[in-house]
């Protein structure tokens, strides 16, 4: 049985995975080096393989593998690395089975409920961390993984409205000024977690996620209950991060009323930085140029734009015709600055 003060990590801060390309094999490696765990999306995550239009499934797996073995080698032993692989991913079970056998430490998995997780890790190691944003939905998926595989998560991410990239929030709730108002819910879903590990013999370490920059968040969140947190938009100003320059610039530069909740073809409310290709697609549709075979719940002939060409385009520079996603408090980044600094930032008690 899995006590508390057995928690994996020296230093209790994940690295939220940032697809397309933002945490790779470099960024998710810097942060386990430190201590902590490095998150490597797996969205289109072989965006750089040669035969990547060609054949994505193809290149994205074959990817896993090189991001994960980047990702080891500059940990050296330290910390954690794992994936991030959303529900909506086409060919889901294939991105699961292929992160294990590579020996990724954990999966991380949101954008829809992972009910089918457990039975496709089956006599594998690696710690099945959900995401959730809401006590039913953290009720529903343990309820299913203990029906048909008699086993719970290793550990929850609760992600809250101030979060980047897709969100388990209406746009008005992801709209709301700060994140207190969802302390409550907080509580509940850990109160939940608590009893129910519990009621089994173990402890369901819980990790919460969503515009955390400082010791004073990871301490506030720790008063709530929470055993470790999750943050993203710390780690892409980063000069470890896997993204361009100029991706890291646009938070350097983005003022708060450049930040905003745009519908992705994800079918979820999504934040980014408002740009000039978010004010296209608010005018009129851009067509794909090719399908790339992203996502389970994606139409081509109908979906407002191509998420993976917009994603693209970004962390690969050109910020303005593609889509930046971030988190609420990007407008507060003000310097590109290092993985070990933005650790030391969330680990040490600052002056008031």
């Amino acid at each position: 049985m899995m006590r508390k003060e057995e928690f994996w990590l020296d230093v209790p801060v994940f690295q939220g995975g940032m697809g397309v390309g933002v945490s790779l094999g470099g960024l998710a490696g810097a942060v386990a080096a430190e201590g902590g765990a490095g998150t490597i999306s797996t969205a289109q995550i072989g965006f750089r393989e040669t035969d990547f239009a060609e054949n994505s499934l193809r290149a994205n797996l074959r990817a896993i593998g090189k991001e994960l073995e980047k990702a080891k080698k500059i940990a050296k032993g330290r910390g954690m690395t794992g994936v991030n692989i959303m529900t909506v991913t086409k060919h889901y079970g294939e991105y699961v089975r292929e992160a294990v056998r590579q020996g990724a430490d954990f999966i991380v998995s949101g954008a829809g409920l992972p009910m089918d997780l457990p039975s496709l890790t089956k006599e594998s190691k690696v710690k099945l961390i959900p995401v959730v944003s809401s006590l039913k939905a953290a009720g529903v998926i343990c309820k299913r993984w203990m029906k048909k595989e008699h086993r719970l998560p290793d550990a929850v991410i609760i992600e809250g409205p101030q979060a980047g990239g897709h969100l388990g929030f209406s746009k008005e709730e992801a709209e709301q000024e700060g994140s207190r108002w969802y302390e409550d819910e907080i509580k509940r879903i850990i109160h939940f977690l608590r009893e129910l590990g519990q009621e089994h013999g173990t402890y369901i370490p819980v990790i919460t996620a969503g515009g955390f920059r400082d010791n004073k968040d990871l301490l506030r969140q720790q008063e709530l209950g929470a055993d470790a947190i999750q943050a993203a938009t710390r780690f892409v100003v980063t000069e470890e991060c896997d993204a361009a320059p100029a991706f890291k610039q646009a938070y350097v530069n983005c003022q708060k009323e450049d930040i905003a909740i745009i519908k992705s073809p994800v079918g979820m409310p999504g934040r980014a930085i408002r740009n000039a290709f978010i004010k296209h697609t608010e005018q009129s549709r851009i067509p794909p140029e090719h399908c790339y075979q992203c996502l389970s719940v994606c139409n081509p002939r109908e979906t407002p734009y191509c998420i993976t060409q917009a994603l693209i385009r970004a962390v690969t520079g050109d910020v303005e015709n593609g889509l930046v996603f971030c988190g609420a408090k990007a407008w507060q980044e003000e310097q590109i600055t290092t993985v070990h600094e933005v650790i030391r930032e969330f680990m040490e008690v600052q002056d008031m």
